[in-house]
Formats: structure tokens, C-alpha cells, sequence
């Protein structure tokens, strides 16, 4: 068996081994359990600085500590792949990759050990591994920040990557500035006024009070006020959740909408929701209606710090550059708010000459994150753990 098969072996026994015990959110004690079965193996030391948190510190005797970042919850998604490996956890699904991400960490911490132990290669910085919870729900990264664990342990950069199924397999590719948005739930409530639809005839807009009526004008209005938005910078703002009225036959009281705002950078958020609420207060004002909106805090913007990514692009001739940000959110970006760090996108899907044979015995993946039958060919965290090795000598 080569070293790269040993590799190989390793990385999928721990992505396996994963994917059959997803959890959520913050209740990760199997996920936790199994990391720390693997790490205690290891000669690093173990803290939890936060609750479900696992960091495994290995001390390299360096001044300054490189962090490497692997979120570790599920999704509520029933797992349809029919793997052998399959979710054992019904309703609770590895779709996003997370168990991928814990397994390129692991198989880079078992390196990183043999490293130490052998002085076969000496590290220029001490390597602080960061599992982390609640990636997908209340934005575990934040905690882990205001726990003081960096500062602890004198950490001066940081890394991840997240499985991309969009990227042909094996790419690794990133881009220098914004790459992913910010992210912000946005819930609407619109209040009018019950009236039978019969006492409607006849009345002026502005006197129907219709919740409905209301609402349909402000999503017409905010599609416009988007497109218009877009020209200066790319952001949106979409409604998949919209509800109005309780019976056929009477205007509708009341109107609730949920949706999200993307966006790169805090002037655009803090311009979006200021012209978002003035688009909504004209579409109840000419109906007769008041509202309300929440935006929430979501997840920063995760932008890549320039000067880091200048000397990861020098280290990694095969990295592709990505043209435009993407609309998608991850909290990464609350480590970058404290650290200088850099996100890497790992390429799952098909090969750029789409060639699914040479994807191995699961084949690439051909369904979307968050799908339930997402799966993709193991082999592609070779690359990623072949990125970590490099980042880690820098």
C-alpha cells in the first residue's frame, strides 16, 4: 500500500465513521465522543472553550499558532443516498459535508503528530485544530471567538475549507477579498384590517387596509429596489415564505413574509435594509396598512484577508481563482473579524471532462448541498488535506 492509499484509508474511515452519527446543533456528544477517542491518541493537548467545542492544541515550540477550522454538526435531512455507510440517525443527515471537513482536519492532526514526534519536517508555528458546533444554526464560530482560545493560544491565522460540489472534483479554489455574503433572516409583518369583501367595493386603496394587497405591492416594489442595488454591488433579497389572510371572502388583517438579504459588505446591508423598509412603509402607506420588519444579526461576510492570501496563492500553484463572490453564508467569517484567515472551496463534483468513472466507487456528486441524497467520491480530500500539509509549513 502506497502512502497516499494509507492516506486515503485514514481520511475515509473518518468521514465514514462521521456520517453515521450526525448530530445537531450543539448536541454533538457522539461527534465529540468519536474526536476525542482519535485526538487522545495524539500528543496534542485538548480543551473544550466552549460546550460541544473540541480544539486539540500541538505545541510546536514556536512563538505563533496557525489554526485550522472543521465544523462538525448535521442537518435535519432523512439521508437518501444508500450508502453502506449511511446516517444511523434517522432525520439527521451529513448533507453539507461537515463529516468531510472533520476528516481532513483529523487525517491533517495525525500528520501533524508524526511531524513532531519524527522531526521529519519542523513547523514553523504551533497547530490549534478547531471542531465547532452549530455551523448551521446559531453561528458556533462567534462563541468560539469570545472564549479567548486564540489569545490562549497566540493564534495568528486561520484556514478552512468547505466541499463544493459546483467545482470540478479535486479543484481547490478561493479568491482574495469577499467570497461568501452576509447573511441576514429578514421576517416581515404587515396589519390591516378585517373587512367582508362585499364592503370593499367602491373603497380606495389607501381605505382597504389589505394586508394582501399590501404585501404583493412591496414584493413587486423590492424586486425593482434589488435589480437596482445590484448594479452597484452584487446583493439580494428573496421571500420564499409569504402568508396573508385566513378566509376567502375577507380582506386580509394580517401578512407575514420571511426571507433573507445577502450582501458583501456592511455599507450595502446597512443601505439595503434602510431602502427595504422605506420600499415596505410605501406599500403599506398606500394601502392603509403598518408593518414591521426584523432583520437579523445573521453571519458576517467571509472575506479573505489579501496580504494572507498572497502568500497561500505563492504556496499553491494549482489554486484556482474564483471571478465572483458567492451568495452563500458561512460563520468562518466571524474568525476572519478576529484573525487574518483565508476559506478554500473543495472541488466534489464532476471532472472537468466529465468523466464520471474516474470518480471512483461512489461516483462525484451530482446533488446539491443541503440534498438529501448528496455524496461525493472521498478521493477529493486528498487535495484538501495536501492544502492543509502545505499551509501548515508557510
Amino acid at each position: 500500500m502506497t502512502h497516499t492509499d494509507t492516506v486515503l484509508a485514514e481520511l475515509v474511515r473518518y468521514r465514514r465513521d462521521l456520517h453515521r452519527i450526525p448530530e445537531l446543533d450543539d448536541d454533538l456528544p457522539c461527534t465529540v465522543a468519536y474526536l476525542e477517542r482519535v485526538l487522545a491518541q495524539l500528543s496534542c493537548e485538548i480543551v473544550h472553550p466552549i460546550p460541544s467545542c473540541v480544539c486539540a492544541y500541538f505545541d510546536a515550540g514556536a512563538e505563533r499558532t496557525v489554526a485550522i477550522r472543521a465544523d462538525m454538526d448535521a442537518l435535519p435531512i432523512g439521508e437518501a443516498t444508500g450508502a453502506p455507510f449511511a446516517s444511523e440517525h434517522a432525520g439527521r443527515m451529513h448533507a453539507c459535508g461537515h463529516d468531510a471537513h472533520m476528516a481532513m482536519a483529523l487525517t491533517t492532526a495525525t500528520w501533524v503528530d508524526t511531524m513532531l514526534r519524527t522531526g521529519e519536517v519542523k513547523l514553523p508555528r504551533n497547530v490549534l485544530f478547531v471542531f465547532q458546533p452549530a455551523e448551521e444554526t446559531t453561528g458556533g464560530a462567534e462563541r468560539v471567538c469570545a472564549s479567548g482560545v486564540f489569545e490562549r493560544f497566540a493564534v495568528d491565522r486561520i484556514f478552512g475549507f468547505h466541499v463544493w460540489p459546483d467545482l470540478p472534483w479535486g479543484t481547490v479554489a478561493s479568491r482574495p477579498g469577499a467570497l461568501l455574503a452576509r447573511s441576514s433572516e429578514t421576517h416581515i409583518s404587515i396589519r390591516g384590517r378585517a373587512l367582508h369583501i362585499a364592503k370593499t367595493y367602491g373603497l380606495s386603496d389607501v381605505d382597504s387596509h389589505d394586508a394582501a394587497l399590501a404585501t404583493a405591492r412591496f414584493l413587486v416594489s423590492e424586486r425593482w429596489l434589488m435589480r437596482r442595488l445590484m448594479q452597484e454591488e452584487s446583493c439580494i433579497a428573496q421571500f420564499g415564505l409569504v402568508e396573508a389572510g385566513t378566509v376567502c371572502n375577507a380582506v386580509a388583517a394580517e401578512a407575514h413574509l420571511a426571507g433573507s438579504l445577502r450582501v458583501f459588505s456592511d455599507e450595502m446591508f446597512e443601505r439595503a435594509k434602510r431602502e427595504i423598509r422605506a420600499t415596505l412603509d410605501e406599500a403599506c402607506a398606500s394601502t392603509g396598512c403598518t408593518a414591521t420588519v426584523d432583520f437579523a444579526a445573521g453571519y458576517p461576510p467571509v472575506t479573505n484577508d489579501a496580504a494572507l492570501y498572497t502568500e497561500v496563492a505563492a504556496a499553491l500553484p494549482d489554486l484556482v481563482r474564483i471571478d465572483e463572490p458567492l451568495l452563500i453564508a458561512e460563520d468562518f467569517a466571524f474568525y476572519q473579524r478576529q484573525l487574518p484567515g483565508v476559506f478554500f472551496l473543495l472541488g466534489v463534483g464532476a471532472p472537468e471532462d466529465g468523466d464520471a468513472a474516474d470518480c471512483g466507487e461512489l461516483g462525484c456528486a451530482d446533488a446539491a448541498l443541503h440534498a438529501s441524497d448528496f455524496m461525493f467520491d472521498e478521493r477529493a480530500l486528498l487535495r484538501g488535506v495536501e492544502t492543509y500539509r502545505s499551509l501548515l509549513l508557510l
